[in-house]
């Protein structure tokens, strides 16, 4: 599976939604994206990717494209 493939399908996964839609989601646009689901995508990133994210980038992570900036630093490249 690619690392957009794996990314994409954390927001699917967590949420609860199509790909299309997980796109182009932003921090509670849903009512699922809200605190706790919010840790629950930190988690699957975690563990899809074998990271662990510094807390300003947890904070950071307000979008699906903010996602995508915020993993470059952890050299996940898309």
């Amino acid at each position: 599976m690619s690392n957009i493939d794996k990314y994409t399908n954390a927001f699917v996964e967590t949420f609860e939604v199509d790909e299309q839609t997980a796109k182009n989601l932003k921090y509670q646009e849903i009512e699922a994206w809200d605190s706790v689901g919010h840790m629950g995508l930190i988690a699957a990133l975690e563990s899809a990717f074998d990271i662990m994210m510094e807390p300003e980038d947890i904070i950071d992570l307000s979008s699906y494209e903010k996602g995508k900036e915020i993993l470059a630093k952890y050299d996940i490249e898309f």
